[in-house]
C-alpha cells in the first residue's frame, strides 16, 4: 500500500534499498508517517519557504515536509546508501528535493539557500546534534541565514538547550549560547518506540527562534567565558575562570558579580557582561590573552 503521499511505505523503502540504521552514524529511524507530518507542521507554513534538512535517511521527514508545502528542501545525506531513496522522493517532487551528499558539520548550505525564508528542520543524529546547533548558533553576524529551527534531540540535550539558572542542574554552556541568541522551548516528546531501532531515551522536539536583537556581544568572547566557567561548574567563579584570566577577581568586580558564585547561578545577561568585560580587557592587555 502507498503511504499516503503516492510513495511507498517507508519500511518497503528500508527493505528495498537495504537501509538498516547504522549505530556509528547515529541512525535512528522514524516509520511514522503521522509523527513526521506532526514535526514538518511544527515549524509553521511552508510554503515558499526552504527547508535544510539534515540526516534525512530514507527520507519519511523529507516526505512530510514536501506534503505540508515546503517550497524547496535541502536534504544533506552522508550515509551514500540512503541516495537512492532520496533520488525517488525528488523524482516524485519534481524540482523541490535537492540532496547533498556531504557531512552536516562541514558542509555549508546558506548557497544553496539562496535569499528567501530558510528553516531548519530535521530529526537530528543523536551523536553530532549539539555540533550541529553549536556551529548554527556561532559566528559573529546575526540574524543568521534561517528563521526558525525544529531540531529533535535527547530530551537530556533539549533540557540543556531551554535550561536557565532556576534548572541548575541541566543549566550550562549549551544553555547560555541558546538563550543568547534566540528563544527556545520543547514542543513535544517522542517515545523512544517511535523509532527503529528504538534508542534507550525519551526524544525531544525543540524549537529555536532567533532574537532578532540579542544582547551584544563576541560570539568568540562568550563561547570562551563559559567555556572557563562550566569546565569546572563545581568551582566558584574566583577559581573556574583563572583558566581564562591570571585576575578574575577584576572582571568579576566590573561585572557585578560575586566571586564566590559558581557558573550554574548566572543568567544569561551576566555571562554576556562578563565576556565583554574580559573582551575589553584582552584587548587592553590586562586580563591575560586565552584564545578566543
Amino acid at each position: 500500500m502507498s503511504a499516503g503521499d503516492g510513495l511507498p511505505p517507508l519500511r518497503d523503502v528500508v527493505a528495498r534499498h537495504g537501509l538498516e540504521p547504522k549505530k556509528a552514524l547515529g541512525q535512528n529511524f522514524l516509520y511514522d508517517l503521522n509523527l513526521t507530518g506532526r514535526i514538518a507542521r511544527a515549524a509553521g507554513p511552508l510554503a515558499g519557504v526552504t527547508v535544510v534538512e539534515v540526516g534525512p535517511g530514507p527520507g519519511g521527514l523529507t516526505r512530510a515536509l514536501l506534503a505540508e508545502g515546503a517550497a524547496r528542501v535541502v536534504a544533506i545525506e552522508r550515509d551514500p546508501r540512503a541516495l537512492p531513496a532520496l533520488a525517488e522522493i525528488a523524482a516524485h517532487y519534481p524540482g523541490r528535493l535537492e540532496v547533498v551528499d556531504a557531512d552536516a558539520l562541514a558542509f555549508d548550505p546558506r548557497p544553496l539557500v539562496g535569499d528567501g525564508p530558510a528553516r531548519i528542520v530535521a530529526n537530528l543524529p543523536y551523536n553530532v546534534g549539539t555540533a550541529l546547533l553549536t556551529g548554527w548558533l556561532d559566528g559573529e553576524a546575526w540574524p543568521p541565514w534561517w528563521d526558525q529551527a525544529v531540531l529533535m534531540f535527547q530530551r537530556e540535550v533539549a533540557e540543556r538547550i531551554v535550561a536557565s539558572p532556576e534548572e541548575r542542574a541541566n543549566y550550562g554552556r549549551l544553555g547560555v549560547l541558546c538563550g543568547w541568541r534566540t528563544e527556545a522551548e520543547i514542543l513535544f516528546d517522542v517515545s523512544p518506540s517511535a523509532f527503529v531501532p528504538p534508542p534507550k531515551v525519551t526524544s525531544s522536539v525543540v524549537r529555536l527562534v532567533p532574537r532578532a536583537e540579542p544582547l551584544p556581544c563576541r560570539a568568540g568572547a562568550l563561547e570562551a567565558v563559559t567555556r572557563a566557567a562550566f569546565g569546572q561548574r563545581r568551582k566558584m567563579l574566583r577559581q573556574s575562570l583563572k583558566a581564562l584570566t591570571p585576575e578574575p577577581g577584576i572582571l568579576l568586580a566590573a561585572a557585578g558579580l560575586v566571586e564566590t558564585a559558581r557558573a550554574e547561578e548566572i543568567p544569561v545577561a551576566g555571562f554576556v557582561d562578563l565576556a565583554n568585560r574580559w573582551d575589553a580587557h584582552r584587548k587592553a592587555g590586562t586580563a591575560g590573552a586565552a584564545p578566543a
